[in-house]
């Protein structure tokens, strides 16, 4: 069967096969730069048009009509399902709210407990199977209710309770009759156990919040960056004399950096005292030295050998590094964050931060466009999260037009002096925290310069660590990542270490590793220190586990259906137990499956390692599982997210980022 199957196909064995033909191909590139809130596309609408055409009638898709098919639905918009009545956050905790009966939540937990949904069983990994229905339902004798409020169940389990020993939803919780108790005066308690209170203390409790205070001050501009300052003080000076800046120039940067000052509330030069002409000589003899390269207080980062998670845009959140830090993952780092949205004090950016416990070397990534933006972003960072960050990450290599097109991202590979400055600036604002860079080969094909900036990045500006992704910002997953230029790209920074007898910097490498023997090969043949794993791992989270025991692991149905159930415990705990954060994990849960499902079982082959761009023909699993958990239908997803979560609710939706995975093709199982 090998030999029938098209170049770049899955060799799956033949008694597995539904077709030769491969299934429609998600589109990563489109997928990736899903930013924009435009009305999306209706792929199914096409599909059946296209379908209904004769043969005559039909003709070769041009690139733009099949990338618009199979490309990003970007009119996606995730409505926030709430209950039907709202209890009040304070009444729901046992607490006394301020606005008392002018609350615009109901205070009535009568009315409330009897419009609520009805509690939810999370099953137990006893209770999880590879045949139909793969979930045991729970005995109907066994349920205990209340004749009062039919919808608590005091014979379900919270996850967040049994992680936490308290549920911050309270009330709210969908599992409540696991941690509810009613008191002799009528009223209902949320039950504490303090012993797994006191336990979670350390290892649940997710940490780098900003606290409101901090983030009032930084929306309205008043939080205090004195190490930026005078940085941007100095570049400002600098750039004067660089220029061979006549008087008046350098007299209008003295007053810009006053104007600085004062607008930041430092005190500046006191220019009451003698002319704007003095100060200006003044500062046109002032000799302003290079920042130091290598400050002897900043941490020096050993991290050969360890594996490490890319930072996943939207993919990549806490509940998922979580699960990859269980299966092997030794470095995390959080979703790439924008410096404009964290100096603008968005909520939605600064939990981009947060970072769990488990997570053991954990960094945060940041994009942006120049020294004004980073720095100061960079300054707060290390004054609020500093002590529970181990790195900070600069995005040099995003390649999607919303962040190119600001300067950002993989635009500043082609602007080395400004990158420069951002580097050496987040390394002054940062103290002893290292400053890593994440980037591509280059901006366009055939015009690589990694190679010529890389050892800048390190023997010049002091960069902690150096992550390479072996492809142009123009090729995106067109082609395979490019080993040669990786290998390349490290000799030439090794070079420059020996010559300049500088210690070396970690440096990863990047691009379509997809098994322990593609990481260890790829590894040796480059010279890299590890290997940074992106859509690897989003397809199977397990990898980890692979590359630290060098195997491939067939790994089986009710294992990942295990998976599965942790990933959706760890969503609950992150996003929380109530409607609205059984919601929110669901929809994340679907997001992940809707890279899984594209995992061949390896006992399916015939041949091994498996390769990521391989395209899959239609296939069965060994077991009715597997069947399910290889569907490219979203509504097969929905269906695996309720075995944990509960029904989804009326209404409720999941439109995938793929547009390919939304609606499947005619080969298309489920």
């Amino acid at each position: 069967m090998m030999s029938e199957l098209l170049p770049g196909t899955a060799p799956i064995r033949a008694d597995f096969l539904l077709s030769a033909q491969p299934r429609a191909v998600p589109d990563d590139d489109a997928a990736e730069g899903s930013t924009s809130h435009a009305v999306g596309h209706d792929a199914r609408a096409e599909f059946n048009d296209s379908r209904s055409l004769s043969g005559a009638q039909r003709r070769k898709l041009t690139k733009e009509e099949r990338k618009n098919r199979t490309g990003s639905n970007k009119g996606r918009r995730f409505q926030k399902i709430r209950d039907e009545v709202e209890l009040c956050w304070k009444v729901a905790n046992g607490k006394t709210c301020e606005f008392g009966a002018e609350c615009r939540n109901t205070h009535d937990v009568t009315a409330y407990l009897a419009a609520k949904p009805k509690d939810i069983h999370f099953p137990s990994l006893r209770d999880l199977g590879d045949t139909p229905p793969f979930v045991k339902p729970f005995p109907d004798e066994e349920i205990m209710t209340d004749a009062e409020n039919p919808s608590l169940d005091f014979s379900t389990s919270c996850p967040v309770f049994e992680a936490q020993g308290e549920c911050n939803t309270g009330l709210k919780c969908r599992f409540l009759g696991a941690h509810v108790r009613k008191l002799d005066s009528g009223n209902w308690k949320v039950t504490v156990d303090e012993e797994k209170r006191a336990r979670a203390a350390t290892t649940e409790k997710e940490l780098n919040f900003i606290d409101g205070i901090a983030l009032k001050q930084v929306r309205s501009k008043k939080y205090p960056h004195p190490i930026t300052d005078a940085y941007l003080k100095e570049l400002k000076i600098e750039e004067a004399k660089t220029q061979s800046a006549p008087k008046a120039a350098l007299k209008q940067a003295v007053f810009d950096v006053a104007d600085l000052e004062q607008s930041n509330g430092v005190s500046g030069c006191k220019m009451n005292d003698r002319t704007s002409d003095d100060a200006a000589e003044d500062l046109s003899e002032v000799d302003t030295p290079d920042v130091p390269i290598r400050p002897i207080e900043k941490k020096r980062l050993n991290w050969y050998g360890l594996t490490y998670l890319a930072p996943l845009t939207t993919v990549g959140n806490l509940p998922f590094r979580r699960l990859c830090v269980d299966y092997g993952a030794d470095i995390t780092c959080g979703e790439m964050g924008l410096a404009n949205s964290f100096l603008g004090g968005s909520k939605e950016e600064w939990s981009l931060v947060r970072r769990h416990p488990s997570e053991r070397t954990f960094g945060m990534q940041i994009a942006g466009s120049k020294p004004s933006l980073l720095v100061p972003a960079a300054e707060i960072i290390a004054k609020e999260c500093g002590a529970n960050l181990d790195f900070v990450d600069i995005n040099c290599g995003c390649p999607i037009d919303l962040v190119y097109k600001t300067g950002s991202g993989s635009a500043l590979l082609d602007s080395a002096g400004r990158l420069g400055k951002i580097i050496v600036g987040m390394n002054k604002a940062l103290g002893d925290i290292p400053v890593t860079v994440k980037l591509r080969t280059g901006v366009k094909d055939g015009r690589n310069n990694a190679h010529k900036l890389m050892p800048r990045l390190s023997c010049e500006w002091n960069t902690a660590a150096l992550t390479l992704h072996g492809r142009t910002r123009q090729q995106r997953y067109s082609r395979l990542a490019d080993w040669d230029y990786v290998k390349q790209c490290v000799s030439a920074v090794r070079a420059r270490e020996v010559v300049e007898d500088l210690t070396p910097v970690p440096i990863f490498g990047g691009g379509d590793c997809f098994s322990s023997q593609d990481y260890w090969e790829k590894m040796e043949y480059s010279g890299v220190d590890g290997i940074m794993i992106g859509r690897g791992a989003l397809i199977k989270p397990w990898i980890f586990t692979e590359v630290k025991e060098r195997r491939e692991w067939d790994i089986s149905a009710r294992e990942r259906l295990e998976l599965i159930r942790k990933y959706a415990e760890y969503g609950l705990n992150h996003f929380g137990s109530d409607t609205p954060g059984v919601n929110t994990t669901r929809r994340y849960l679907c997001e992940a499956l809707s890279f899984q499902y594209r995992y061949v079982p390896i006992g399916l082959l015939e041949a091994l390692p498996p390769r990521i761009n391989d395209r899959a023909p239609p296939f069965k699993g060994r077991n009715e599982l597997e069947t399910l958990l290889a569907s490219g239908s979203s509504e097969d997803w929905v269906k695996i997210s309720e075995m944990f979560l509960g029904p989804a609710p009326e209404g409720w939706t999941f439109i995938p980022k793929h547009k390919s995975n939304a609606y499947g093709s005619e080969e298309s199982q489920g």
